[in-house]
């Protein structure tokens, strides 16, 4: 399975290197996934809205991706770098929404959703994001669901910043299994919590 996590000037740190973290030890412990930092440009550095610098693996790739987590940071404030200067920019939705239409699960992280909804992903669908930017998501057509992780099938939203580790550690579950997100969660000290909704409860889904 291949997965990219995107990141863009501005980006919140923890919404991405969460859940590169928890992808990355499940990779490590043996589950079949390929997980890369990229860039929708392909950019040698990119810093963070905490101004951390990190250098991305690469470029997204929309048609060979299985699974999109987009972080969020800046959308509340309006900040010039960020996911609201990339939502009025347009390229980064324009890319999540070509990575869906090539069949890719898209994974958002606190206002990460708001670029997944200028995506047009959200409308209808079963969302939440961060707090602050509740009222915006529901503007969008979502249907707010008040749970720590919303799985509404191709689509996993998670609310602010931490949550994106159990949304993580939920995605491992989902496509790996329990004990390989018990193992991880282990590994990293981190107890799950919060509700995990899903659209369609019952046994988890195949991989």
């Amino acid at each position: 399975m291949r997965i990219a996590v995107v990141v863009f000037e501005g980006f919140d740190e923890l919404d991405a290197i969460g859940p590169l973290e928890v992808l990355r030890n499940a990779a490590e412990g043996g589950a079949d996934l390929e997980v890369a930092l990229v860039t929708l440009d392909g950019a040698a550095e990119v810093t963070g809205s905490h101004g951390l610098r990190v250098r991305p693996d690469g470029q997204l790739d929309p048609d060979r991706t299985d699974l999109l987590v987009v972080p969020g940071g800046g959308w509340s404030d309006r900040a010039p770098r960020g996911a609201w200067a990339e939502a009025e920019r347009g390229e980064l939705p324009a890319a999540i929404a070509a990575a869906h239409r090539a069949g890719a699960q898209v994974a958002t992280v606190c206002t990460g959703a708001m670029l997944a909804s200028v995506a047009g992903l959200t409308r209808g669908r079963r969302a939440i994001t961060h707090h602050s930017a509740v009222e915006d998501l529901r503007a969008s057509g979502a249907q707010v669901v008040e749970a720590r992780v919303v799985d509404d099938g191709d689509l996993v939203t998670s609310g602010g910043v931490t949550s994106g580790i159990d949304m993580a550690l939920w995605l491992v579950e989902r496509h790996v299994g329990a004990e390989a997100a018990e193992a991880v969660a282990a590994e990293i000290e981190h107890p799950r919590h919060g509700e995990v909704w899903r659209a369609t409860p019952g046994p988890r889904p195949a991989p």
